[in-house]
């Protein structure tokens, strides 16, 4: 009755034909800040998000107990009330850290509250109640998980080794620093792979594009269960310069990054990198990207999203 025949999932898995049609703005103490390419979802339990802040706009650096809050919705954002009245979702933010560079800040916000318009609050409820009330999720709960994927999540390939251990999996929660060489991943405390990244300091990251979704989405499973032997993997591989990583041969291109900080978020931990390698095969294509069903249920015809 609420959506007809329409199958649900948790979260979809989109490729994105020309551009990011969603913006992103942050309100610092009544500042008006673009952070549609500067923002990444960096930790789940609690959601966390970091904000990249260039230099030239420190002055609108937030502070604690500063009011913040994140919009994503549709438009430039020139007209700031209209964008506010029409966002999809809008979120309070509690600045909890920053990390500082030459160039501009890392502000990591922890969520505190979030208002979903997509549809009117009854129905967002009934489809909560419906579809996605279970393992003692609360309504709370299901709208930040909706917010923070209101926003396409671009999924990466990671690599790493050491002598006759290696890993690959996809991520996304992560993001490069645009105009620097840094690189952030917020990496969950359970992935096996953690424990040996963290004492290497050292991580790899590629490009991968949608044709290979297939391949990319088995490899999940490498996050908490033991890698295969190069002889299992569904691809050959190539081994990076710097760190002689195992790199899949269908991949775009890859960084190679050396860890210069962490910090513990919650469910993940933090790692903050500077790019030391890189290598381009191919021209960029289509990526996969996440966004949540909710999200993805809302734009699907205002917006050229493809299932992957």
């Amino acid at each position: 009755m609420l959506m007809g025949d329409t199958v649900f999932s948790e979260y979809s898995k989109i490729t994105v034909p020309d551009d990011i049609q969603e913006a992103a703005f942050l309100d610092i103490g009544g500042s008006w800040l673009d952070v549609s390419r500067d923002h990444w979802l960096l930790c789940i339990e609690p959601i966390v998000f970091g904000v990249w802040i260039r230099k030239d706009q420190l002055s609108l650096q937030p502070d604690r107990g500063m009011p913040c809050r994140l919009y994503f919705g549709g438009g430039s954002g020139e007209d700031r009330k209209r964008f506010i009245l029409e966002a999809e979702v809008a979120l309070t933010l509690e600045l909890t850290d920053r990390i500082g560079e030459e160039g501009g800040v890392l502000f990591l916000f922890r969520l505190r509250k979030s208002r979903l318009h997509h549809f009117a609050f009854i129905k967002i409820f009934l489809l909560f109640f419906r579809y996605y009330r279970r393992g003692g999720l609360s309504f709370d709960r299901f709208k930040a998980f909706v917010a923070a994927y209101n926003y396409p999540r671009r999924v990466r390939l990671i690599s790493f080794r050491e002598e006759n251990y290696f890993n690959i999996f996809p991520m996304d929660l992560l993001g490069e620093i645009a105009g620097t060489n840094r690189y952030v991943f917020g990496l969950r405390h359970s992935n096996t792979s953690l424990p040996k990244i963290l004492k290497a300091g050292k991580i790899l990251v590629s490009e991968v594009a949608d044709v290979h979704k297939d391949i990319v989405y088995q490899l999940g499973k490498h996050h908490s269960g033991h890698p295969p032997s190069l002889e299992e993997l569904p691809f050959g591989v190539l081994r990076s310069k710097n760190f002689d990583f195992y790199v899949p041969s269908l991949v775009e291109s890859y960084k190679e990054v050396r860890i210069v900080r962490t910090m513990n978020l919650g469910s993940h931990m933090l790692l903050w990198g500077e790019i030391v390698g890189e290598q381009v095969f191919t021209e960029p294509g289509n990526h996969l990207y996440l966004v949540h069903f909710l999200h993805f249920l809302y734009q699907k015809d205002r917006q050229p999203y493809r299932l992957a």
